[in-house]
């Protein structure tokens, strides 16, 4: 049983329960609208005349439905990265969902309870998604502008008549479309009907309002890469000597960096790309796999005091040990966090200088509690570290 708890706490376990709950909302809005696209496509086909007559079966909603029902699915794979961006662009749709099912469609009360169910999850865990890295944002402006142009075009062709001139053919409705977005206004085709022009509305409104977005997004990240890529380009090397790498981001990792770092200790993080923002602007971050030598070469390790791994999987602190040894210097120790107490004789295999168990830390503290021992004074590092003696005749 709490092997099971222990599961349905991982955080992998969680985000990809989250992803199917959202990716299975965008199904629920998209299926309708398909279905019936697919039980009158053959009709149409045969009968194809114009672009207003080949979607005349659809409902005025239709069109936002499938849109948002798209977008879903692609925040729901954009969530495996822990965007913040996607999380909150699926917070937003799928509020939009119990708004417009509630006030204006006035139906899908089970659409709209599911919707609110998976609202409230990604709210509670909205700590998972911290990430800002500049491929999921541009991912995320990539899909944003893609589904509103392919929303702009199928809303104009639907309500071509409705237009001075009439919309008929693609090309037309992407020009109207790609004038509306840029907000640019020739005038050469114009709404003459209330939808008509309320549709307009909005696609400007996004337009305007996905592309400043989107802009910001991208040209804020590359601007803040460049900018940290140049101050650390020209000054984090100097320091790297006689220096402690931290090798994660974890909760840990990061008080550690901070207690360091507050006692004039120098302290350069290695952790894995888009977690440098959860450290501060001053730090020293290298953003890579912590268990490659090249970046751990890039820190500096050939040169630190410690190489500590301090990461969530006991796997990746045992691969960065390994690669400690590699490439650290003959005066480098090595320490390895065990999360899980299991694991502590297979991160003793690869002989760490030592072994950190807060596990077996918060045991021996209990214990010594209920024993009615003292435990502020005669706490030594023998009760925070396992050391591990190598093999004879291994110097590592």
């Amino acid at each position: 049983m709490r092997r099971l708890l222990r599961g349905l706490g991982n955080p992998t376990l969680i985000i990809v329960c989250l992803v199917l709950l959202v990716a299975h909302n965008g199904y629920l809005m998209l299926s309708p609208v398909l279905f019936r696209i697919l039980h009158h496509a053959p009709q149409q086909i045969d009968n194809f005349h114009s672009w207003q007559g080949a979607l005349s079966f659809l409902e005025a909603m239709d069109i936002p439905r499938f849109m948002v029902g798209i977008a879903l699915i692609c925040m729901a794979l954009t969530l495996l990265m822990r965007s913040r961006l996607a999380w909150f662009s699926s917070v937003m749709l799928l509020l939009c969902i119990v708004l417009v099912n509630l006030f204006l469609v006035k139906g899908h009360q089970s659409q709209v309870i599911y919707a609110l169910i998976t609202l409230a999850a990604l709210l509670y865990h909205r700590r998972h998604f911290y990430k800002h890295s500049l491929g999921s944002t541009s991912l995320f402006a990539i899909i944003s502008i893609v589904s509103l142009i392919a929303y702009g075009m199928l809303g104009t062709l639907y309500l071509g008549d409705q237009f001075t001139p009439p919309v008929k053919d693609l090309p037309t409705a992407f020009y109207f479309v790609m004038v509306c977005m840029s907000t640019v206004g020739f005038g050469d085709i114009s709404p003459h009907t209330t939808v008509a022009r309320m549709f307009t509305l909005t696609v400007i409104s996004l337009g305007i309002t996905i592309f400043a977005a989107s802009v910001a997004s991208i040209a804020g990240s590359l601007i803040s890469h460049n900018l940290q890529s140049l101050i650390k380009g020209r000054f984090s090397h100097v320091t790297r000597k006689n220096h402690y790498i931290i090798a994660g981001s974890s909760a840990l990792a990061q008080s550690v960096t901070q207690g360091l770092t507050s006692t004039g200790g120098i302290v350069t993080v290695v952790c894995k790309v888009g977690n440098a923002g959860l450290y501060p602007s001053a730090q020293d971050v290298i953003e890579g796999d912590p268990s490659s030598t090249s970046t751990l070469e890039a820190a500096g390790a050939g040169d630190a005091r410690y190489i500590v791994a301090l990461m969530d999987n006991d796997a990746d602190n045992a691969f960065v040990v390994l690669a400690a040894k590699e490439v650290g210097g003959k005066d480098t120790k090595t320490i390895a966090l065990v999360n899980d107490s299991q694991n502590m004789s297979k991160i003793k295999r690869v002989h760490p200088d030592g072994v950190l168990s807060l596990q077996q830390l918060g045991s021996d503290i209990l214990v010594r509690t209920l024993n009615g021992d003292s435990v502020d004074c005669s706490l030594s590092p023998e009760i925070f570290f396992n050391h591990v003696q190598p093999p004879s005749g291994n110097n590592a």
